[in-house]
C-alpha cells in the first residue's frame, strides 16, 4: 500500500508502506524527502510544508525510534493538521515502513 502524495523512483522497489509525503528510490526503497513540489501543486501553502518537513525530520533523522517518532509526531499534529494523514497511515501500516 503507497500512501497519498508519495513518489517512487522507476525501478523502486517497496518492500514496506511507503509514508505520505515521503519520496523513496533504490531497489530496495530508501526514503530521501518529501514531496515539496507536489504539495505545492496540491494547495499546500509554505507552513504546511515547513510542518510536513519537520515531521519527516522526526520521523527519519532524529535518531528516534518508531514508537518514539509517533509520540512525537502526535504532538506535531496537535499544531498541524496536515500531520493527521501521516499518523493514521504509521497506526495502518501493517507491513512495516520504508526507513
Amino acid at each position: 500500500m503507497i500512501g497519498a502524495h508519495s513518489i517512487t523512483a522507476i525501478g523502486t522497489v517497496l518492500l514496506q508502506d511507503l509514508p505520505p509525503y515521503v519520496m523513496a528510490a533504490g531497489n530496495t526503497a530508501k526514503p530521501f524527502g518529501i514531496n515539496s513540489e507536489g504539495l505545492k501543486r496540491r494547495g499546500f501553502g509554505p507552513e504546511s510544508i515547513a510542518a510536513i518537513k519537520a515531521a519527516y525530520k522526526t520521523l527519519y533523522k532524529s535518531g528516534l525510534t518508531l514508537d518514539q517518532a509517533r509520540q512525537a509526531l502526535a504532538i506535531q499534529a496537535k499544531s498541524h493538521a496536515e500531520i493527521g494523514p501521516l499518523l493514521e497511515f504509521l497506526r495502518d501500516s501493517r507491513r512495516g515502513i520504508v526507513r
